[in-house]
């Protein structure tokens, strides 16, 4: 199954990816099925160009907040500012929730992509392009 990501939302993550550039910016994709309805902006705790981390506390609140509107969490995403939309090796040992879509979103050389990945065991087994 396919996840959409809405034009509106799509230029929001990029809005947000700019203006939290050089660091990587971070967020949960929030929607029904498969479709995303709304980004849950989330703090960088890390503030690195080269990494990211949620405060456990923002992911429960994340979860509250998508238990109360009737929404799942749909993928985790995160900005590449300098380098490609695909996941890194930090990221593969990262992605622990088979569940879930894991979206990238690259702003090398100022030309915006977004692709969402389905990680298993540290191993890409599913790529969607998004932009």
């Amino acid at each position: 199954m396919r996840m959409i990501i809405p034009q509106n939302i799509i230029k929001e993550l990029i809005e947000q990816a700019r203006k939290e550039a050089p660091n990587e910016s971070c967020g949960y994709l929030l929607g029904t099925d498969d479709e995303v309805i709304e980004n849950y902006w989330m703090e960088n705790i890390d503030h690195s160009p080269e990494h990211f981390s949620f405060a456990p506390k923002d992911q429960f609140a994340a979860l509250k907040y998508a238990r109360s509107k009737n929404l799942k969490i749909l993928a985790n995403w995160h900005s590449h500012p300098a380098s490609p939309s695909r996941p890194s090796q930090e990221d593969l040992r990262l992605a622990n929730d088979p569940t879930i879509r894991y979206a990238i979103l690259s702003l090398l050389d100022g030309e915006p992509k977004l692709n969402s990945f389905k990680i298993l065991n540290g191993e890409v087994v599913g790529k969607e392009i998004h932009l």
